[in-house]
């Protein structure tokens, strides 16, 4: 996987976009700039000018971390199979919409709404029945390496 070079903060739109496609990216930080905070493991910043080895040693790092990601992909099928890596595990049908949701922000924050949204596409059902439902998702996903983290106040992440 190539890495994308983004000046900073010019390109924020271009980074978000980056971001929401699982690209990695390098932010070339402006000397006045203040320094950004990382959104996730495929992203790293270096400011401006830089030397040229140190400049390489960042897009190699997020190369090999971009790399690591794409060993174990993530692959639900359309038997409710959720697959990563070699190992797999079966999920009902909400908890597969769940997971689905997670898997396109893989790494990153999403959402309380923007779950049950995905859950229960049409209806509105109370707070606790996400919470139910996203621990039932914890341990089955846990034998196959994933793990969801809650961000208070914020939502969900689903790590690898």
């Amino acid at each position: 996987m190539d890495v994308a070079l983004v000046s900073w903060p010019e390109e924020e739109q271009r980074r978000l976009d980056l971001r929401e496609r699982g690209r990695a990216r390098l932010l070339l930080v402006k000397a006045e700039a203040p320094a950004p905070i990382a959104s996730d493991a495929l992203e790293d910043w270096i400011r401006l000018p830089a030397d040229e080895h140190d400049m390489r040693a960042r897009i190699e790092g997020l190369t090999l971390r971009a790399g690591l990601n794409e060993r174990a992909p993530l692959r639900l099928d359309d038997d409710g199979l959720l697959h990563h890596g070699d190992a797999w595990v079966a999920l009902p049908t909400i908890e597969g919409r769940l997971v689905t949701a997670l898997m396109h922000k893989l790494g990153t924050v999403v959402g309380r709404e923007a779950l049950v949204k995905a859950g229960w596409p049409g209806e509105a059902p109370n707070r606790n029945v996400l919470d139910v439902h996203i621990l039932r998702l914890r341990r089955r996903l846990e034998p196959i390496g994933l793990s969801i983290r809650t961000v208070r106040s914020r939502g969900y992440v689903l790590e690898g």
